[in-house]
């Protein structure tokens, strides 16, 4: 990858027309350099306007990723984070995971601007674009086994609804286990999902990596590539769209909410993922890996994170997300 791909966007990010030999210049490059440079924006899915006689510009302002950014806006608590911004990568929560086995910090960051090859759950792709999705990876490392994580996935959506409400996005819900949901003219719509790997003994220490991915404000191309109706933050609220002030206040709601989860268990959390359940007392269909559904009425959650149904033939309880669950039509 080109040295000067991030730079140049950086440069054109304000969505203003910028020449190729002014750009040549201020790199001391020369202007195919350049161009090898845009062409490759290209290939990564950034659409770029050329205009011969006047330069090259964004189809919209841009706001990129950046390490320093972040800091500033978590402000006193930024040096108890450690923050990396990577400019493409397949996967934040490859990259992270990795470095969690390396001994990577408790309480790191990942972010990136592009991510080629996200992971959802169950093996599903998260669609990631420039500029129109927030994806991220945490480490928190427990002192507990992942036996004794019942119910993580859930506490990290709460964390996340927190953070939406301090944004003015107060329609967002949850969906078990680990997706946000708006309802939209009828219809419930994803913005942002869940990934959660953990690492190490079931009874020992553990760590837990922490994917998140967050529509920004999605073009009409990439909702076409999604397999499931979307939203974004963008037409959920009037407030500007800064991914590094929104990393920055998800930081820290993340460790709020994770201290909690580790000090109290779920149980303590418990009362505040129902009032944001999507389906609380509703019918739903529920699917199971191998394609076979049912039809129930969700009661909730208990106190170890599982989602309870009344079925036709009694009480189902599903402690693990390796179902697909819908709201009955």
């Amino acid at each position: 990858m080109s040295h000067l791909l991030f730079p140049i966007l950086s440069i054109l990010s304000d969505g203003k027309f910028h020449s190729g030999e002014a750009m040549a210049k201020h790199f001391k490059v020369s202007r195919v350099a350049i161009w090898h440079a845009i062409a490759e924006a290209e290939k990564l899915g950034v659409e770029v306007f050329s205009v011969r006689g006047k330069g090259y510009r964004l189809t919209q302002p841009l706001n990129l990723i950046e390490e320093e950014k972040i800091k500033l806006a978590i402000g006193e608590m930024a040096n108890w984070f450690n923050v990396t911004v990577l400019g493409v990568i397949d996967s934040t929560n490859n990259y992270l995971k990795k470095a969690a086995a390396n001994g990577h910090p408790h309480a790191s960051c990942v972010a990136t601007n592009i991510q080629t090859h996200g992971k959802g759950r169950r093996g599903r792709q998260w669609q990631s674009a420039l500029g129109e999705n927030l994806t991220f990876s945490f480490l928190w490392r427990f002192t507990k086994g992942a036996s004794a994580l019942s119910g993580l996935s859930l506490v990290v959506g709460i964390a996340l609804i927190r953070s939406l409400k301090k944004m003015h996005v107060h329609q967002a819900l949850l969906k078990w286990p680990n997706d946000i949901l708006v309802q939209d003219d009828g219809v419930y719509k994803k913005l942002a999902g869940i990934l959660i790997e953990l690492q190490g003994d079931m009874d020992g220490q553990s760590a837990a990596i922490i994917g998140v991915g967050i529509n920004l404000n999605l073009s009409k191309k990439q909702i076409a590539k999604i397999d499931q109706p979307a939203i974004s933050i963008k037409q959920c609220t009037d407030d500007p769209i800064d991914p590094n002030a929104i990393l920055a206040i998800m930081i820290r709601d993340l460790t709020e909410v994770l201290a909690t989860f580790e000090a109290s268990g779920f149980t303590s959390l418990r009362d505040e993922w129902s009032s944001y359940d999507a389906f609380q007392d509703k019918v739903i269909n529920i699917t199971s890996g191998d394609g076979n559904t049912i039809q129930g009425r969700s009661q909730g959650v208990n106190d170890a994170g599982s989602l309870e149904v009344v079925t036709d033939n009694g009480l189902k309880v599903y402690a693990s997300g390796e179902i697909t669950i819908r709201k009955a039509e």
